[in-house]
C-alpha cells in the first residue's frame, strides 16, 4: 500500500458540463483547492460507500438498510475518485452527498488525500 498523507480539506469542483443528476455526479475534470486549481488528468479508480454515519446509522429497519447499502437512499453516501492531475500527483477525492443545512442541500466535495509516490526501494 502506497504512502499517503491525510488532507480531509472542502475543494470547489469544476465540471464543462453539470452532472444530470446531481447526487451522482461523475469524476469532476478539475477542482480547486485552497487558490490553486487542479486539472485531472486520469480518473484511475472510483468507487461508491453508502454506509450510514452517524445517527443515520441506526434510523432504519435492518431489512431496508440492506437495500440502502446497496444502491443509496438520499442524502446518505460518498462517490470516492481516485484521481491524477496535470503536474503528475495522485489525490483521492469524494462527494459527501449529506446536505449541509439549506445552503449546501446538494452536498459537498472533499480533498481525502494525496497518494505519495513510493519511496526508494530498500535492499
Amino acid at each position: 500500500m502506497p504512502p499517503t498523507r491525510f488532507i480531509g480539506e472542502p475543494i470547489t469542483v469544476e465540471f464543462d458540463q453539470p452532472p444530470l443528476f446531481a447526487k451522482q455526479p461523475s469524476c469532476p475534470p478539475r477542482f480547486v483547492w485552497g487558490k490553486t486549481s487542479f486539472e485531472v488528468v486520469a480518473n484511475l479508480q472510483e468507487w461508491r460507500d453508502y454506509g450510514r454515519r452517524g445517527r443515520r446509522a441506526n434510523n432504519m429497519r435492518p431489512e431496508n438498510l440492506l437495500k440502502a447499502a446497496k444502491r443509496g437512499s438520499w442524502g446518505v453516501g460518498r462517490y470516492y475518485f481516485r484521481v491524477q492531475v496535470g503536474d503528475g500527483r495522485i489525490f483521492e477525492i469524494y462527494y459527501d452527498r449529506a446536505p449541509q443545512g439549506q445552503e449546501k442541500r446538494l452536498g459537498s466535495w472533499f480533498l481525502n488525500r494525496e497518494i505519495l509516490p513510493d519511496g526508494p526501494d530498500e535492499e
